[in-house]
């Protein structure tokens, strides 16, 4: 970055300044850590040699707060995807349910609007297709931080929600489904695509109630027409600006798509129909006749169900992060 004229192509200029600040997030709070274990020796030695308990007794409050914070450092370091540090695409699906899966698909769109809040992250709205009665069909988040990907995998997979219907005049208990799929933002130059194997549709972009966001066709749908592959954005009043994000987003699927091992891995998440419905579900929400939240693959559970549906799931993240690493504190 040092070097005259890195500024003089601006596109590979920012790509490099990407990188720094991927590395520098790995790298940075290690540094932080180990300075401040440092600093907790010192003081140690110290409250020892004047057998200050009060002293000694703070000291090992604030060691275990930075045990914890290096715990969580270490799924960081032993992500081993190699798109593990990126931003992602994060798309959600109703599934299986009607209307209530459409509303159970709205209600995961906001959990993970409240988690990437919580972390810190950018989050972008970039489609959102509202159901006809409520809910949604589908929506796309586009999430930025530090390994925004890695984290954000261990919820790829089918939801499953048992509840008391609303829309249901009887009132009667209901299980819903909806997906969700998570597509790591890759660098343009890892993939090419001929542009004549794109079709580009545009349309109003449309909001909930029928509203239209504006009255012109800025929406844009794109279409890899030998794979079947779509990525839709609407949340731009310019239609070039919609294109370039759909395009993006286009790429990013296609370059999942090609990855074996990943099409491996949805196969047994969603079986060979890649159907949303019983049977490939990762997570249980249970809001009657209990309440309980079970993750199927680690058997993690937990009753405090409000908090878990308001973006409070870094322990379900965790678990499943710390079963794929063969890790843990025990591990």
């Amino acid at each position: 970055m040092s070097r005259p004229g890195f500024w003089d192509n601006p596109e590979s200029a920012r790509s490099t300044v990407t990188d720094l600040k991927a590395l520098k997030a790995v790298i940075d709070p290690w540094g932080q850590v180990a300075g401040e274990l440092s600093d907790l020796e010192v003081l140690l030695e110290v409250a020892e040699e004047e057998a200050d308990q009060d002293t000694a007794a703070d000291l090992e409050t604030e060691l275990a707060a930075l045990d914890e914070r290096a715990e969580k450092l270490e799924f960081q370091a032993a992500m081993s995807s190699p798109h593990d540090p990126n931003n992602c695409y994060l798309n959600i699906h109703s599934g299986a349910g009607g209307t209530d899966a459409a509303d159970w698909a709205e209600m995961l769109l906001r959990l993970y609007l409240r988690w990437c809040e919580r972390r810190g992250f950018d989050v972008e709205l970039v489609d959102r297709q509202p159901a006809e009665e409520a809910g949604i069909r589908k929506a796309t988040l586009h999430v930025k931080g530090p390994y925004a990907s890695g984290y954000l995998r261990a919820e790829l997979g089918v939801h499953r929600l048992v509840r008391l219907s609303p829309f249901d005049a009887a009132h009667r208990r209901q299980t819903s489904f909806a997906s969700v799929d998570v597509v790591p933002e890759i660098k343009e130059a890892e993939i090419e695509i001929n542009e004549e194997d794109l079709r580009i549709d545009t349309y109003r972009a449309g909001g909930a109630g029928g509203q239209h966001v504006n009255v012109t066709d800025s929406a844009v749908r794109i279409t890899h027409v030998p794979t079947g592959v779509v990525a839709a954005c609407q949340n731009e009043r310019s239609q070039h600006k919609n294109k370039k994000t759909a395009l993006v987003l286009l790429k990013a699927k296609i370059y999942q798509i090609r990855d074996q091992e990943k099409q491996d891995e949805l196969k047994k998440i969603y079986g060979e129909k890649g159907e949303i419905a019983w049977g490939y579900q990762i997570r249980s929400y249970v809001l009657h006749p209990y309440k309980m939240v079970k993750d199927l693959r680690t058997g993690l559970e937990s009753s405090n169900v409000e908090a878990i549906l308001d973006g409070e799931i870094d322990q379900f993240i965790e678990a499943w992060l710390s079963s794929q690493i063969g890790g843990g504190k025990d591990g």
